[in-house]
């Protein structure tokens, strides 16, 4: 192993002992109980299966077969979730022909970022994981499964299926994704034209028509955002089988997959002499696993708090200077948009993640002594599928990547470090991706612009007063002031005025998320501004050194003169109702920290 790799390994098994230890007690006693359908009173078994057919309800009167649990996030408006609609059908029938059952145990909120940035709705979005997790633990509570099966992708999705199916870990699961649209308009374009209509040189009409060309099918989005990250995190941790993360929907190859996903995790169930659950499969190595994909491949900031979250659900404690520690010794392997101009269908096209799991073994980077969906090891995790026929073969990763733009070697990597860095100073602790910032932007010194909206930033930009050296600040965006929305508006501007040869840099206590690009910005900052951090002590014109380099992010006051402050204080009564923003209102009041996951369930004594 890679001597830091190993080392933040160590560190995180060291802090977690405990937690761990009591986790996999609890799924053990769960695991002994099952399966839990025998359990059930001859009325409860009856309703379990009123609605199957009489061929299903034969199979489930025997303890000895498989009834599969469906968890999807379909519905019709998300486009990489639409999909979905049709893959139960298909799982069903090829339960059915391994002599078990599979039934939609239930299904989760998934809303789109896509649509809901800037709106109100957007002030919910993080709040939303926590609720697919709650969800996936109602859904799987009838105590009727042996295997779980989890429908979806997007940005919150996954890591709240994740967490919910932890609840539930002493049984086999599977990730099953959907697949990426096939490549619409390309990025660089898109880019240009956002960039024309931030500065007023080209009206909606024709924004529409660039957007509609780049999000045109279902499918998930091709840039290489939160979504697409979730994809390649969990296929490196070993919960998809190999090389399923970004294969078109629609396809045989993609039905096939799902049919085979189905028949596996059938085959790692109880009733077929299977041992191990999810609990076996999420375990410390398998995370950090997962952190070294994100960071080698430049992934969505969202995971330097969902994964966190994920890792708590297992027993498991990661902080951000682990992240860190690990950035410092990954290469950078990719170049996917934002992070470069090609998208993750390019990515696959090029090898994929069999091509990169196997530089990353045999670089010492990823642990290989791991419990997957198809065994153990991930060497059938450098294998990519194919149909001959109707039979689905798996054949290994190329020797030499199909685009060297896209997707790189370890021994050639695009940059030694993966890219992220957490910040700290007298503004508090928050992290930022370098991946797609110039090294001459890597540290900004200049005087600070506030603002509490980000709708505000639009008005300041249009009437000059943004033309000049400057660090925005963008506060109040924390999980207990307003969900933490991602602040994707700011992202043109704030790059209209780098290229217009301002120093430029964001400060916020919100999110980025995968838009994360070629700005420096500072996210997550916490203390946030409404919890007392510093950001809300800040006057215009104060001057902010944001330096990536050496970890700085600081406001040219001494500690004396920021105590004496008073702290802004913002009227937040907008934010509090409207679009369901009032059902939430206990999740922002008990949210905590970015570091430690943004999270409700683990910020009491209970």
């Amino acid at each position: 192993m890679q001597p830091v790799v190993d080392k933040v390994t160590q560190r995180i098994i060291e802090r977690s002992r405990s937690g761990r230890e009591g986790y996999l007690k609890h799924m053990a006693a769960l695991k002994a109980q099952s399966p839990h359908r025998s359990s059930l009173s001859c009325g409860n078994l009856a309703h379990g299966f009123a609605a199957c057919s009489p061929g299903d309800k034969d199979t489930l009167r025997f303890m000895n077969r498989a009834n599969v649990a469906i968890v999807t996030a379909y519905n019709d408006m998300l486009s990489a979730h639409q999909p979905y609609e049709k893959f139960p059908d298909i799982i069903r029938e090829a339960a059915r022909g391994m002599g078990s059952v599979a039934q939609v145990a239930g299904g989760t909120p998934a809303m789109c970022d896509g649509v809901t940035q800037g709106q109100p709705g957007m002030e919910l979005s993080l709040f939303s994981r926590d609720t697919i997790a709650m969800s996936t633990a109602v859904a799987l509570s009838h105590n009727m499964f042996d295997a779980t099966l989890l429908l979806g992708i997007c940005d919150k999705i996954v890591p709240g299926l994740l967490i919910g199916a932890l609840s539930f870990g002493y049984l086999p699961t599977v990730l099953v994704p959907a697949g990426p649209m096939p490549s619409g308009l390309p990025n660089k374009e898109k880019q240009r034209i956002r960039q024309l209509y931030a500065e007023g040189k080209i009206g909606k009409d024709e924004l529409l028509e660039a957007e509609s060309k780049s999000y045109h099918s279902p499918g998930t989005c091709t840039f290489y955002g939160t979504a697409n990250s979730n994809q390649l995190l969990v296929e490196v941790m070993g919960l998809h089988l190999p090389a399923a993360a970004f294969v078109n929907p629609g396809t045989p190859l993609r039905d096939a997959l799902t049919r085979y996903a189905t028949e596996q995790v059938i085959r790692l169930s109880k009733p077929n002499g299977g041992e191990l659950g999810l609990a076996d499969m999420v375990d410390e190595k398998s995370i950090v696993n997962a952190l070294v994909a994100l960071l080698v491949t430049g992934g969505s900031t969202n995971h330097t708090m969902h994964w966190i979250a994920i890792a708590r659900a297992a027993g498991i404690l990661v902080d951000w200077n682990d992240f860190a520690d690990l950035s410092s010794v990954v290469p950078s392997m990719t170049r996917i948009y934002p992070n470069g101009q090609e998208d993750v269908n390019a990515f696959h096209e090029a090898g994929g993640t069999p091509f990169l799991i196997r530089e990353l073994l045999a670089g010492g980077f990823l642990h290989n002594d791991v419990n997957t969906v198809v065994g153990e090891g991930l060497e059938r995790y450098t294998q990519g599928p194919a149909l001959e026929g109707d039979k689905l073969v798996w054949t290994s990763a190329p020797e030499k990547s199909g685009n060297p733009e896209v997707l790189s070697t370890a021994a050639e990597p695009f940059a030694p470090d993966g890219g992220l860095r957490v910040l700290d100073g007298n503004l508090g602790r928050g992290v930022i991706k370098v991946s797609a910032v110039a090294k001459e932007h890597h540290k900004v010194e200049a005087p600070a612009v506030l603002f509490d909206d980000q709708d505000d930033l639009k008005a300041a930009f249009d009437a000059g007063q943004l033309d000049r050296d400057c660090i925005v600040v963008v506060r109040f965006q924390g999980p207990r002031a307003n969900g933490m929305p991602e602040l994707h508006k700011l992202t043109p501007y704030l790059g209209v005025l780098q290229d217009r040869g301002f120093k430029v840099g964001l400060v916020t206590d919100g999110r980025m998320s995968g838009a994360s690009g070629k700005v420096p910005a500072a996210i997550h900052v916490y203390p946030e501004a409404l919890d007392g951090g510093a950001l809300a002590k800040l006057r215009d014109g104060d001057v902010i050194c944001l330096d990536a380099t050496t970890g700085s992010l600081s406001v040219s006051l001494t500690d004396a003169e920021l105590a004496e402050r008073p702290s802004a204080t913002p009227d937040m009564a907008a934010n509090r109702h409207g679009y369901g923003r009032e059902l939430f209102g206990w999740m922002r009041r008990s949210a905590s920290t970015p570091e430690e996951g943004a999270s409700f369930f683990w910020n009491h004594d209970e």
